[in-house]
């Protein structure tokens, strides 16, 4: 750590206070009910329990299908990011020595580099832990979903509880692949450190500003929240389901 200047470890730790507070600000905190992520929360609950009332699901099957590839394509590209940092430490020496040639503003301690280099590693490994988990959510979302039966099958209290955990698990893998990407948008702040610890502080305020003003201010966030699901329960808007043992989620 004796490579690390004051303003390193200070931009170090605003850097981190960002990106786990945004975290915190998203998932768990009470504004979070007024989030883009939320939003489409209740419309993954609400389509699985609109699914469970289809005769011929296979678009449903052909959308989580879709959101699987989507996060086993971003799970490759954090394994590839990784590879890639190896590269970059197999070559410090010559990077070095280049940028010093340019006129590059970069650390000209290789200490320091091969900290940045490791911390920008470490991030691209929680990514692919996070898409990885999240591609298999996906899976046991897939797996529940087939598992709801007919409407004349059974009761519709029991096709409501199985649905609910479709719901659910679709829910969760949308997180964990949410805070994945946030962890590829945060390392984009990161690579900043490597210009310098004040263009990484202004890098990572400057990320955490698009992602709010996307979570918070954005159309898309206007465009899903605007009437959806106007019938929908209150408890399935909250996501905490009570079971009617009506046929129609949505009453």
């Amino acid at each position: 750590m004796h490579a690390l200047s004051p303003l390193d470890l200070a931009a170090a730790l605003w850097f981190l206070l960002a990106w786990f507070g945004f975290n915190l600000l998203i998932d768990i905190s009470p504004l979070r009910k007024k989030s883009l992520s939320h939003a489409m929360d209740v419309h993954r609950r609400g389509w699985m329990l609109t699914m469970a009332g289809r005769e011929v699901r296979i678009m449903d099957t052909a959308i989580l299908s879709g959101l699987q590839q989507g996060t086993a394509f971003f799970a490759s590209t954090a394994l590839l990011a990784i590879g890639g940092c190896f590269a970059l430490l197999d070559a410090t020496d010559m990077i070095l020595q280049v940028a010093g040639d340019l006129s590059v503003p970069v650390s000209t301690s290789r200490a320091l580099w091969e900290v940045k280099v490791l911390g920008l590693m470490l991030i691209f490994a929680y990514s692919f832990f996070k898409f990885g988990w999240a591609y298999r959510l996906f899976n046991y979302a897939s797996i529940v979903m087939g598992s709801v039966p007919e409407r004349n099958e059974r009761d519709a209290e029991i096709i409501h509880e199985i649905a609910k955990k479709a719901g659910e698990l679709n829910v969760l893998g949308g997180r964990h692949f949410n805070r994945g990407q946030r962890a590829l948008f945060f390392a984009i702040g990161f690579l900043g450190w490597f210009a310098g610890p004040i263009a990484f502080a202004v890098l990572t305020l400057a990320v955490l500003l698009v992602l709010l003003r996307r979570q918070f201010a954005s159309k898309a966030r206007s465009a899903v929240v605007s009437g959806q699901y106007p019938s929908l329960s209150p408890a399935v808007k909250s996501g905490e389901y009570t079971s009617t043992g009506s046929s129609n989620p949505f009453t």
